[in-house]
């Protein structure tokens, strides 16, 4: 994957993540209309290639308004990664050097490994995520949309367990799966899997866009460091 091509997946992928979240609001106070109408105008123009530099700088300062409204990224760790992709990608539209321009989409890349490795080191110090315990709780007292049939898994302890040192293991063995791209393509799909699983059973569909929107940088920094193989 050529670092234009990456470049440009990112941009498609993550004004489909916006214009999801802008959803969400237009039919929220006028404040809100006010923020996200125009969010989601920008992110057409964004995906027709329409002066993409242009478009994705309004898109930077219109984050600014938002993250002014509701005093900082509401909604945690998606807000989080879509701002960094977007600071990202409005840098690279304006840097004049290609080496620069690849510099910060590996620095997006790198960010997106540690996203996974980090989220896993912090569930294996916790004795609950090691027992089981905290996906017990998700099931039994998650405040998300899931079905009584799902709370049932609660009293599963053993598969629970089973299934958070899955979790904890994959993500800590993320940065490994790196080094080839057989084994990224691999990961990516299972990491997309289980965002998308998340989605479905909790309500948490955020994080499926704006973290799919990064993966194109993981495969072009990928193919640049190690090559084809």
């Amino acid at each position: 994957m050529t670092l234009e091509l990456a470049i440009h997946a990112t941009g498609i992928l993550l004004a489909l993540a916006f214009l999801q979240q802008s959803a969400e609001h237009l039919g929220g106070a006028k404040d809100e209309r006010l923020l996200f109408l125009p969010r989601a105008g920008l992110c057409l123009l964004l995906l027709a290639g329409v002066y993409p530099p242009l478009v994705m700088l309004a898109l930077f300062v219109g984050a600014l308004f938002i993250l002014h409204r509701f005093q900082g990224p509401y909604n945690g760790g998606s807000d989080r990664m879509g701002l960094l992709i977007l600071c990202c990608l409005c840098l690279v539209q304006f840097m004049p050097a290609a080496h620069w321009q690849e510099v910060i989409f590996g620095y997006l890349a790198l960010q997106l490994i540690l996203s996974y490795f980090i989220s896993g080191l912090v569930k294996i110090v916790n004795p609950d995520w090691r027992s089981g315990r905290a996906l017990q709780d998700v099931f039994l007292f998650s405040v998300y949309p899931a079905s009584e049939d799902l709370r049932g898994w609660a009293q599963r302890p053993q598969t629970l367990r089973l299934a958070a040192w899955a979790v904890m293991l994959f993500e800590l063995a993320f940065p490994l799966l790196f080094l080839t791209k057989v084994t990224l393509l691999i990961a990516l799909v299972i990491a997309f899997s289980f965002h998308l699983a998340n989605a479905y059973f909790f309500g948490l569909n955020r994080f499926v866009w704006t973290w799919l929107a990064a993966y194109p940088s993981i495969l072009w920094l990928q193919e640049r460091i190690f090559g084809v193989g």
